[in-house]
């Protein structure tokens, strides 16, 4: 919920406004002089708009708003004034003000006020933020975020700008692990630099060497990655997909600064500072022989490890805002925010694509929104999956606990020992005819099933399929019946 800073040396009139807010749905924060604002603007950058006297004793509102300015403190602020006279009102909106109000204010002009300015807030941030993208000099302010689990991200990327340290940056698809990188970049020495990219899952096995390295021949050499972000900064993207020769070249270059084109060709001088990625556990790796060990060590000096979307789900609701914002602006689409149906959707789903998937089912809801708010309608795919988890939930309670597995007989036929009979015997029916393939996924699913006690999200994991699918073929194949006979 937004935090509103409510300034007044009235204790009626403060009191009176912070219930108002309430009642909007607002968390009201309270000050009683200029200084206990400054005080709670400092101890609180999470407050979204200041509602602020204008007359005050110690600081007035014009002197607070001054010294909110050479602190930095960017929060919007709406002045109240008794009767102000035009030349005030002009005076505070140059000073940055983002309305002026009369007092006594009505709750509803107060609160369009309050909610322009959020809304104004938001497109500014959009804009700071696709600005310094563009420029590719983003900030931690870019990457928007109010998760606990967020801060200590931040403080390592803090710590990993002021060295020059290689960084592992690891964390599922879709989690940030490239804006992380170019915040840490724009924050150190070498920013302004080059960033390179390499995405090292999507390139050709015998491409690689070149790719990175360069080609000793045709005089290509030094025509690589290394050689473009000399300088700057390589970002390995999935790092742990390298090939076993092309790893300790590159431990070659992270520990000595030295690289050889691929064909051959005279070693060269790189000054290039690694930052890899992964939404693998390279350690794992490691230990499974597929990744040499010393390049894991060498690279994991300064490891940084990003939660999913699901582990930080205080994200979810800023997040979809900032990205409501910046497409309806890029769209010309009037959309403003999301109900609380909406919200409450995304916040109860998963997010296996965690920050990129919300991002994309945010830009599909404003592109096709009818409405100036999003409804959990306008997230079609979302609703489908919540509603089949609902009801995978229905039918699993159904279903006797797993302790006393004998019961599931009752509701699932047990299959035949499909693991140990012979390839033939299982596929070839009575007939010696090649059984249908119905057949096999219902023996399979009963199965499935069995080995599991009944749990379906077990199953449907297992079989690779969503909750939703498994209930439905449970019912084409009439396994439902039981179930229901025994929520009965």
């Amino acid at each position: 919920m937004t935090r509103l800073l409510i300034v007044d040396d009235d204790p009626g009139q403060l009191q009176q406004t912070a219930e108002a807010a309430r009642a909007a749905g607002y968390v009201a924060v309270t000050a009683a002089s200029g200084q206990q604002a400054l005080a709670a603007l400092r101890a609180d950058p999470g407050l979204g708009v200041v509602v602020l006297d204008l007359v005050m004793p110690d600081l007035d509102g014009m002197a607070v708003m001054e010294a909110m300015a050479r602190a930095g403190l960017a929060t919007p602020v709406i002045i109240q004034a008794a009767s102000p006279a035009l030349e005030t009102a002009v005076s505070a909106l140059r000073q940055g003000a983002a309305d002026v109000v009369s007092k006594p204010v009505t709750p509803d002009r107060l609160f369009v006020a309050v909610r322009n300015a959020l809304r104004f807030a938001a497109l500014e941030t959009v804009v700071r933020s696709a600005r310094n993208r563009h420029a590719g000099a983003p900030t931690p302010a870019d990457i928007v975020t109010q998760a606990p689990a967020m801060e200590r991200v931040l403080n390592l990327a803090d710590k990993a700008a002021r060295s020059a340290l290689p960084v592992l940056i690891e964390g599922e698809r879709g989690t940030g692990k490239e804006l992380l990188a170019r915040v840490i970049q724009a924050m150190s020495e070498r920013a302004g630099k080059p960033f390179v990219i390499v995405d090292c899952a999507a390139i050709a096995a015998d491409l690689v060497d070149a790719t990175l390295f360069g080609h000793g021949r045709g005089g290509t050499a030094g025509a690589g990655s290394f050689a473009a972000a000399q300088g700057g900064v390589l970002f390995l993207d999935e790092v742990g997909e390298l090939p076993p020769a092309t790893q300790a070249k590159l431990l070659r270059a992270v520990q000595h600064g030295e690289i050889e084109p691929a064909g051959g060709g005279r070693t060269e001088r790189v000054n290039v500072r690694v930052i890899a990625a992964t939404s693998q556990r390279l350690l794992n790796l490691a230990r499974a022989g597929s990744f040499r060990e010393d390049l894991y060590y060498r690279l994991n000096v300064l490891p940084i490890y990003v939660p999913p979307l699901r582990e930080r789900r205080e994200d979810i609701a800023p997040l979809a805002a900032h990205f409501i914002t910046r497409d309806a602006a890029e769209t010309g689409r009037r959309v403003l925010g999301l109900s609380p149906s909406a919200l409450n959707l995304l916040a109860g789903y998963d997010w296996p694509g965690n920050v990129r998937e919300l991002e994309n089912a945010v830009y599909r809801a404003v592109a096709l929104a009818g409405a100036t708010e999003l409804e959990p309608a306008d997230f079609p795919l979302i609703l489908a999956q919540a509603e089949g988890r609902e009801e995978a939930r229905r039918v699993t309670a159904a279903l006797p606990p797993a302790e006393a597995p004998v019961h599931i007989d009752a509701v699932i036929p047990r299959p035949r020992a499909v693991e140990r009979e012979p390839a033939r015997d299982r596929f070839v029916d009575a007939g010696g005819e090649v059984a249908a393939l119905a057949d096999l996924e219902r023996e399979l699913i009963a199965f499935a099933l069995q080995h599991y006690g009944g749990r379906l999200s077990r199953a449907a994991r297992a079989l690779g399929i969503g909750r939703s699918t498994l209930y439905r073929k449970l019912r084409e194949y009439g396994f439902d019946e039981g179930l229901q006979s025994d929520a009965a």
